[in-house]
């Protein structure tokens, strides 16, 4: 018989979930996790790791198609959706089946069910888990940590239907890429999405009802992407809303306000992509402390919900609703759970985003705005990729790297990119930030050559006169 009673136990196994048990495991912690469906969570099974695999896809096709741009051929360039969506599906079994060897490795239990809280009894944490056949299992922990993420918000008439509209998880799983589509929201997975669709050929029109797409970015980014989106085709409407949507046979119109106008497009298929809802329910937080605020479980910034030896983590709780950072918070969870000394609680502003998109963009930190809104006075740099060398020779001279500083201290305020392998570059600021670089650091490190990260360097020498290429 399994033993039922553990030192903590993990509600959920996202990236937040399954590493805060990692980390439980390493500290000598008994612990379990609860998990409903697939180890890993959305992330590795229907977000992060299979979106970056179709994304792949795309950017490999649009390369064939470019082909003779880096003086090679390819005749007949073509592509199966059904077999680009099965290596898709391949990726996330591994992955599922790495965290599988992780919980193993790391002897930790799994128990497969929806966990609840369920009272206390003796001190303990009573945790009920009931699995698919309806069969209740009772545990027991010193602490308890909801790790149970999100889900896509459903706007009210508009909802998914797995067929004409979807959300990310239909639009993981297309039986053919779509003639037209229209995508509901411009943040990064609409983006994503609005990006691979295109690859492929949809003629996709994107409609954000802010006044710019990828919002959350620099306003100097959100306006490159936005060229950078329309020079591919796409058809972007800002300022705008989706007021409804009519359901035919295998079309979807949909009716657009935007500037005191309507109007109306038909379309083969919907991306609903609208922002998230939090899983809060069925866990057994009536008559407890925690509090929910708008779908999101409120914490301290150890983690801690207000019920005793109840912490919350990831997507559950408040944004940015990013993987890595829910990892993070697990950690943080944990160690202040096991009275680790010398903790630093998450800084969001230290916390790097990233957009898959073609091109791709990634920030750190404080826009320009946000900075002048805090009272900063800025220094602000900015390099293009037209004058690195590798990002010609690679073919892609379309992009920027901005940077922002404190005027007065030379601390690295906030840096944003847009670009050929962003994602990859921005971790570099993120150190920076975190060990509160100022520009003497950043000038003085040097750079291999040739590569993209020299943007990195210019940037900064930019924001102070010094910029060399250009």
């Amino acid at each position: 018989m399994a033993d039922t009673s553990f030192d903590l136990i993990v509600i959920g196994t996202g990236p937040g979930g399954y590493v805060a048990a990692i980390r439980a495991s390493q500290l000598g912690m008994k612990t379990a996790v609860v998990e409903r469906d697939h180890l890993g969570g959305i992330c590795l099974n229907w977000g992060c790791i299979p979106t970056k695999a179709l994304l792949r896809s795309a950017e490999v096709f649009h390369l064939m198609k470019h082909a003779d741009a880096y003086g090679l051929s390819a005749k007949e360039v073509g592509f199966d959706a059904k077999k680009v969506v099965e290596r898709s599906r391949k990726v996330a079994g591994q992955l599922n089946a790495g965290v599988k060897h992780l919980m193993r490795k790391n002897k930790i239990t799994v128990f497969d069910g929806a966990g609840r809280l369920d009272g206390v009894a003796g001190g303990l944490r009573k945790v009920a888990v009931t699995d698919k056949d309806k069969k209740t299992t009772a545990l027991t922990a010193k602490n308890v940590i909801l790790a149970t993420g999100a889900r896509a918000r459903q706007l009210p008439g508009m909802e998914s239907d797995g067929k004409l509209v979807w959300t990310y998880k239909e639009a993981m799983v297309p039986p053919q890429v779509p003639k037209s589509l229209l995508v509901i929201g411009s943040g990064a997975i609409g983006i994503e999405f609005a990006s691979f669709f295109r690859t492929f050929g949809s003629e996709v029109t994107v409609v954000e009802v802010l006044d710019r797409v990828l919002p959350v970015e620099d306003e100097e980014i959100s306006a490159f992407a936005r060229k950078a989106f329309e020079k591919q085709g796409m058809k972007i409407l800002t300022g705008a809303a989706v007021k409804s949507l009519k359901k035919a046979a295998d079309s979807v119109t949909a009716t657009i306000e935007s500037g005191g106008k309507t109007q109306e497009l038909t379309v083969e298929r919907v991306i609903s992509a609208v922002g998230i809802v939090g899983n809060v329910e069925h866990l057994g937080l009536e008559g407890t402390k925690v509090k929910v605020d708008r779908t999101h479980v409120v914490i301290d910034q150890w983690g801690f919900t207000g019920e005793p030896n109840v912490y919350a983590i990831g997507d559950l709780c408040g944004p940015p609703w990013l993987a890595h950072k829910a990892s993070h918070e697990g950690v943080i969870a944990v160690e202040r759970i096991a009275g680790l000394k010398g903790l630093h609680p998450l800084d969001v502003t230290k916390v790097p985003g990233c957009t898959y998109c073609q091109p791709q963009v990634a920030s750190v930190g404080f826009t320009e705005k946000a900075a002048k809104d805090k009272g900063y006075q800025v220094k602000v740099g900015r390099f293009p990729f037209i004058g690195n060398g590798k990002a010609i020779a690679l073919g892609e001279a379309d992009g920027m790297v901005k940077t922002v500083f404190d005027a007065k201290t030379g601390e690295l305020l906030g840096a944003h990119m847009i670009g050929a392998e962003v994602t990859e570059l921005i971790q570099g600021y993120t150190i920076a930030r975190t060990a509160e670089s100022t520009e003497a650091e950043l000038m003085h490190t040097v750079f291999p050559h040739p590569t993209l990260s020299e943007m990195m360097h210019e940037a900064v020498l930019a924001a102070y006169g010094r910029v060399i290429h250009i």
